[in-house]
């Protein structure tokens, strides 16, 4: 998958993961009616209390998800400016990719990183938050470690940033199907260590907007 290893180039954060362990039904609430347009709200104007899972999990279900423009041109040309130290064309393409999908992972952390480099620290330290804030409710749905307590993804390119997040080099990946839910299976290596773990995503979410 080219595209994805391509747009995790930026990822190289340290973020702290958390382990809390759920079941996996009450991961998966009801979210007819999850209001996207009101978090999306306070979120842009600076309230950081939200709750970020339900953000991404209510964006899936708006009429903003259904509306969104392809922006992975946008997406590469925003990766090529960071490392091309064009941090301003790095902003304005960050900018169109949060435009239609504000709980894409990259495009905040890129808008993190150019706005540090442009000392613009209010809005650097505003989207490092909301990036945190994206991971976080990520890593508070389980601990990876089985499919009951698997990690809960609205999309399989979240499964690839949060590895990048905790320092790990995607290696072999499986489906599976237990349950009436579906989990991708990634073997994981630490380079560090050498040593090979293997996390648990629930894709339930991914596989209701991909079919």
């Amino acid at each position: 998958m080219p595209k994805l290893t391509l747009r995790l180039l930026i990822l190289f954060l340290a973020t702290s993961a958390s382990s809390n362990c759920y079941a996996q039904e009450s991961q998966l609430p009801e979210r007819k009616q999850l209001p996207y347009a009101k978090l999306l709200e306070r979120v842009k104007g600076g309230d950081l209390t939200i709750d970020f899972k339900r953000l991404r999990f209510s964006y899936m279900d708006s009429p903003e998800y259904r509306t969104a423009k392809n922006t992975d041109e946008q997406a590469e040309a925003m990766i090529a400016a960071i490392n091309a130290n064009d941090f301003p064309a790095a902003l304005k393409s960050a900018e169109v990719v949060l435009a239609n999908d504000y709980v894409d992972l990259d495009a905040h952390f890129a808008e993190f990183v150019a706005n540090r480099e442009l000392h613009h620290d209010s809005e650097a330290n505003f989207h490092k938050a909301v990036f945190e804030g994206l991971v976080r409710s990520i890593t508070d749905s389980g601990d990876g470690k089985s499919d009951k307590t698997a990690y809960v993804v609205i999309t399989t390119h979240e499964e690839y940033v949060l590895l990048r997040v905790m320092g790990l080099s995607p290696g072999q990946q499986s489906l599976k199907h237990s349950n009436h839910h579906s989990y991708d299976i990634l073997e994981a290596k630490d380079p560090k260590t050498n040593q090979t773990v293997t996390l648990y995503f629930n894709v339930d979410i991914p596989f209701k907007h991909y079919q």
